[in-house]
Formats: C-alpha cells, sequence, structure tokens
C-alpha cells in the first residue's frame, strides 16, 4: 500500500482508491489556507513587483541575493503558528515573478541555497508541515518571468510580461533568437524538482495567468504540465489563479467571488493578503492591515460563495512573520476554536 501523506491520513481508505480525489474532499474540507509571499524584493520592502515598477536592472536586483540571509525564517515556528491559527495548509512562493528560487535547483543559481545563508527554505517547510500534517503547496510563477532569457516576452505577450527596460535588457534573447521552448522546458524541470526532492506536496499554484491570456495560450502547453505534475504525484492538486484551460483542479481568483468557469464541481479558493493591495512586505503599509474582525469577514465572505479563504502575510525581510498580522491571525485561530469557521 502506498504511504498516505500526513495531511490525508483522515482520508487514507480514500487515498489507496483514489489519490486526487482524497486530496479534493480535503481541501473542500481545509477550508483555511496560509499563503507565504517572501523572496528579494522583502529586503526592498517596496512590493512584490518593485523590480518592474522601478525597471531595476537584472544585473542590480540580482546583487540582492548577497543580502538574503533569511536569519529569522524559521519553518517549525511558521508551521505551529499555523496550527495554532487552525489554518490547514501553508502556500509559499518557490519561486516569483523575478525568478529567485527559494529551494535548491540545479536550473539556475538564482537560489537561495547559493546565498551566503545557503538555505533551502521549501525543504525547511516541507518537513515542518509534513510532521504538523499540514498540506504545502507551492506557488510557482509560470507565466511571468522577469530573468530568464527566453522567458515570454512584450513583444508578443503584452507591456505587463517583463520591465519595459531602455534600453532594452541586454540578458534578454530578442527577436528570432527568443525560444519560448526553452524556457517551458526550464519551467518544468523546476517543477519535476519540486515534486520529486520535498515529499507529498498538497498543490502546485501557478501565477502570471494574464501573460498566456494575453495572446495564445495553448503555446503554452499547460495541459502537458498539467499531466507530467499528476504523474508525478497523482494527489496534487493544480491551479492557475481563475482558470487557463478549465481542467484544473481548483480555481483560485484574487480576491474575486465569482468564477471565469461555471463548474460548481470544482473546489475554489479565494486568495487575499493582510496588507491591503500587497503581497510581498511593505513597509509603507505598516498599521493599515487587516484586524481580526475584517479577517473573520472576510472568511464569512468567502464560506458564503462556497470557497476557501487563502490569506496571505508578507514575512519581514529577515523571514520573521509580520508583528502586525501575526496577533491578529491568533487572535481570528482563538476564535475558531470557541465557535467554528463560518458556515
Amino acid at each position: 500500500m502506498a504511504r498516505v501523506p500526513s495531511y490525508l491520513r483522515d482520508y487514507a481508505d480514500l487515498y489507496q482508491a483514489d489519490p486526487r480525489q482524497a486530496a479534493t474532499e480535503w481541501f473542500r474540507n481545509a477550508k483555511y489556507g496560509l499563503f507565504l509571499h517572501y523572496g528579494l524584493y522583502s529586503l526592498l520592502g517596496r512590493h512584490e513587483w518593485v523590480q518592474f515598477r522601478e525597471n531595476i536592472p537584472v544585473a542590480e536586483y540580482a546583487v540582492l541575493k548577497d543580502e538574503f540571509s533569511m536569519e529569522n525564517f524559521d519553518a517549525d515556528y511558521i508551521a505551529n503558528f499555523a496550527v495554532d491559527c487552525e489554518i490547514k495548509y501553508i502556500n509559499i512562493t518557490t519561486r516569483h515573478h523575478d525568478s529567485f528560487c527559494l529551494f535548491g535547483t540545479v536550473q539556475t543559481g538564482f537560489n537561495s541555497v547559493n546565498c551566503p545563508a545557503g538555505r533551502d527554505l521549501v525543504g525547511e517547510l516541507a518537513t515542518a508541515c509534513e510532521v504538523r500534517g499540514l498540506g504545502l503547496f507551492l506557488y510557482y510563477s509560470h507565466g511571468r518571468d522577469w530573468r530568464h532569457p527566453h522567458a515570454p516576452n512584450n513583444d508578443e505577450w503584452g507591456g505587463n510580461a517583463r520591465p519595459d527596460y531602455d534600453p532594452p535588457e541586454p540578458s534578454y534573447a530578442h527577436g528570432q533568437e527568443h525560444n519560448l521552448q526553452v524556457y517551458l522546458d526550464f519551467v518544468q524541470a523546476q517543477i519535476n524538482e519540486l515534486l520529486t526532492n520535498y515529499g507529498p506536496v498538497a498543490g502546485i499554484w501557478l501565477d502570471g495567468i494574464a501573460v498566456p491570456l494575453s495572446g495564445d495560450h495553448l503555446k503554452f502547453k499547460c495541459q502537458e504540465l498539467y499531466d507530467h505534475i499528476h504523474s508525478l504525484q497523482p494527489q496534487v492538486l493544480i491551479s492557475y489563479k481563475q482558470g487557463l484551460l478549465g481542467t484544473e483542479d481548483f480555481f483560485a481568483p484574487e480576491l474575486e467571488k465569482t468564477l471565469r468557469f461555471e463548474q460548481p464541481e470544482t473546489p475554489c479558493e479565494i486568495a487575499t493578503f493582510m496588507a491591503p493591495g500587497s503581497w510581498g512586505y511593505t513597509a509603507e503599509l505598516a498599521g493599515k492591515h487587516r484586524t481580526a474582525e475584517e479577517v473573520w469577514t472576510t472568511l464569512d465572505e468567502a464560506r458564503r460563495c462556497n470557497c476557501n479563504l487563502l490569506l496571505n502575510t508578507g514575512p519581514l525581510p529577515d523571514g520573521s512573520l509580520d508583528p502586525e498580522d501575526e496577533p491578529v491571525l491568533r487572535e481570528v485561530g482563538a476564535r475558531i476554536r470557541q465557535a467554528g469557521l463560518p458556515e
């Protein structure tokens, strides 16, 4: 018999018969997840799109890697915190649009293991979640990459695929030299690493949907990627935001209460943030984060839509949880233990 992932232990019999159905039932009942947006952009504290918004050159942005100490990123603390808050799963940004990776990948040296601290944050969190029976979801920026030479470019995929550098970024492939397939191979190789090096994964959460939607999205060969993911770990649930193909295992629209596809049998998760308008740590938003009552209202709204809530907090530059969000989410957790989640 196949070993049952710890987060699916209450669905062991169904898992042996149909791993993805077991995961789907678990996800419907989980209802509440914690999103962590953490990366080099956290050091600047000016939004996770700071490289794009400020047109920071690729080489200049890359220097941040040498300052990324992560000294207070504590996976055990984060997992215990989630349990205390009655949160059932954690989603972490394995690679955001800036292409910096929080895991040990051989596909690029632009990763946290190649920083002075030499740490694989995905590996640390995977272990912590497995011990505590939490589902681990892995955010991955699929449609948008601001570093890879052959990632989608503005010429074919619209103005928000890459920063609009003037003069043009010399490391990018242009014209006939540009080959999207090279990028897609890179993506699949990294997702292969994520699904073979870290034990059972609850979900792959793809981002950057606006880019493939701006042109012929079939060029991204997403169904092939989905099938490959399921061949590696059949229980893995796949999302591509509000749905790119309609064959995703669940939809995860940002802030929206309705879905692009009328498929009520497909689970849904609403993703939103504690700090208004920002997923990564943004210093100027201090004092403006959601209160416990606002979080409770958001949980209620999600449940009225029959959706899970994926609630984001952006760790501080050193990796510690935002001190404004931590007591709020603990208060919400205490209320859930006392009254249960909104129905």
